[in-house]
């Protein structure tokens, strides 16, 4: 069988939409934005048309803050101003034209930050510095500020006004960044949070932050178009991190069901590096969810075919290979080589 014949190449329907195969462009913090005002330029705009054009069934952006106290490191796009939507409607009017789908990743780092780069103390469940030093600015994180409920209400209400400003950007729908311990995963993980009042305490009060972000981006864009990234281990680019629970995992799913979300985008390092009871993250997942997985994890292309053969995962989802390899989806139907990820050449470029 020819590499055309692959499942992962075959076109499928998920909800609102049809992709033309399963293959997904992962989340990619590239920093190319203009830093003074968030927005995206024409080149960003190629960089997502050409990977449209050669084939990626769907495309998740690069992290996108929803208000300034989101923004972790220089050259984050914002989708929280009139000039930054109109800025990202020249990516996806681009995608759309090759048939591509895309859907923002709305993304706020919370305690990972500093104030040079957004006025102010960052904000945090709790006051707690996290070890480590914030990316490209090369300075200590900072101590937080412990956000006041007023805060919180302010941070969930600007999730729901990025959502809004994704739709009118043309965007296919959203993806809520809950993973990596930034603030969402502040909330949630019993070590950043010591908080007592709603917002902390037991793990159902933890989760209510992320769930009312979900309720409040549901009033823009409707459920089936709303994936939620979450990983299995909770690492914040410092010495800190924890492995998520199964009891955890368990509230998760719960959560999802009961709010009416239906993809779940679970992020591990390796995908086939064992998470529990002898199965990995994802089987882990698909034993207790009936709906949409996207897998990811330093997939290849056998890999990932396996996986979703084996109803493991819906769509699977590859990172550094896109950076490299543009026409990633062609090369591999085509049966040719892929130029592997090197930093030192890649990270810096867009093409």
């Amino acid at each position: 069988m020819s590499n055309s014949e692959l499942a992962i190449f075959k076109p499928v329907t998920i909800n609102q939409w049809k992709l033309r195969n399963r293959i997904v462009m992962a989340p990619l913090t590239r920093g190319f934005a203009r830093d003074e005002d968030g927005t995206v330029t024409e080149e960003i705009a190629a960089y997502y048309e050409q990977r449209a054009r050669d084939g990626a069934g769907l495309i998740i952006t690069e992290g996108i803050n929803p208000m300034l106290s989101g923004k972790g490191t220089y050259g984050i796009p914002g989708l929280y101003t009139e000039t930054q939507t109109a800025s990202w409607k020249k990516v996806t009017e681009a995608v759309h034209r090759h048939g591509g789908t895309i859907i923002a990743q709305l993304w706020h780092v919370g305690r990972l930050s500093h104030s040079d780069l957004i006025g102010g103390k960052p904000q945090a469940p709790s006051s707690i510095q996290a070890e480590g030093r914030v990316h490209k600015l090369h300075k200590p994180y900072e101590l937080p500020h412990a956000m006041t409920i007023r805060e919180i209400e302010d941070v969930v209400a600007h999730f729901q006004l990025a959502a809004r400003n994704a739709v009118l950007a043309g965007f296919d729908g959203v993806e809520i960044h809950a993973a990596h311990g930034y603030l969402i995963d502040q909330f949630i993980n019993e070590r950043s949070n010591l908080r007592n009042d709603e917002y902390g305490g037991d793990l159902q009060q933890r989760l209510r932050f992320l769930k009312e972000i979900i309720a409040a981006v549901q009033k823009e864009i409707s459920a089936d178009r709303i994936s939620i990234r979450f990983s299995e281990k909770k690492d914040d680019d410092s010495s800190y991190e924890w492995a998520l629970k199964a009891e955890t995992l368990a509230a998760y799913l719960e959560l999802f069901r009961e709010t009416g979300i239906t993809i779940l985008h679970p992020s591990t390092e390796n995908y086939t590096k064992a998470w529990s009871d002898g199965l990995h993250f994802h089987q882990a997942v698909r034993a207790q969810w009936e709906h949409i997985v996207i897998g990811v994890g330093n997939l290849d292309l056998q890999t990932a075919e396996k996986a979703i053969h084996d109803g493991v995962i819906d769509l699977a989802a590859f990172g550094r290979p896109f950076i490299a390899n543009p026409d990633l989806v062609q090369r591999w139907q085509s049966g040719l080589p892929i130029t592997a990820y090197n930093p030192t050449e890649h990270l810096s470029i867009l093409r």
